[in-house]
């Protein structure tokens, strides 16, 4: 298994993959992704950007992480726990369907973290649908606090719950 950043070249099966993971999810009425997000322009933008982590099996992708320093405005709203502009927001984690529940999700999060402490972010940011309480169940037992609630029309008009969880202090040291 290796983490490595997407390639252009590998955008077709990625949208595959989130395809899979949000008709699972709806099998499940889980109604967070749909027909308009994620899009394959997201994808390609994330590609761009150098944010978007596969993890792999040699050629086969089983997961996908979004780590991003980018700020969406819905996420001004929310009152955060460290105001800082040095926060990592985690976006579009996804494990493919026939993968779950081996630990794939627990990797991709631990390499977040990890990369938060080596590129000295102060805290982590994400946000997980309202109506998937095995998403929440799974960031709260690694340590993130519920900070609030935002809106997203174009996908649910449930709410997305804003979660964070600091990792390196003001005083430098690793929480």
């Amino acid at each position: 298994m290796s983490i490595i950043l997407a390639k252009k070249t590998e955008c077709s099966a990625i949208i595959q993959l989130l395809k899979r993971c949000a008709i699972d999810l709806e099998k499940q009425h889980i109604f967070q992704w749909n027909e308009a997000y994620p899009s394959l322009e997201v994808i390609k933008k994330d590609i761009h950007l150098k944010q978007l982590h596969l993890l792999k099996n040699g050629s086969k992708i089983i997961g996908s992480i979004v780590l991003s320093e980018i700020k969406d405005t819905v996420y001004n709203s929310v009152t955060w726990k460290n105001d800082t502009h040095k926060a990592l927001y985690i976006h579009r984690l996804a494990i493919d369907p026939e993968e779950q529940q081996k630990g794939y999700a627990q990797q991709l999060m631990a390499f977040a973290e990890n990369y938060a402490r080596t590129q000295h972010y102060e805290t982590i940011r994400l946000d997980t649908f309202s109506q998937n309480k095995r998403n929440q169940r799974f960031y709260s037992q690694r340590g993130y606090q519920h900070m609030g609630d935002i809106y997203l029309p174009t996908q649910s008009m449930s709410p997305f719950y804003c979660f964070e969880k600091l990792i390196i202090s003001t005083s430098n040291t690793i929480s």
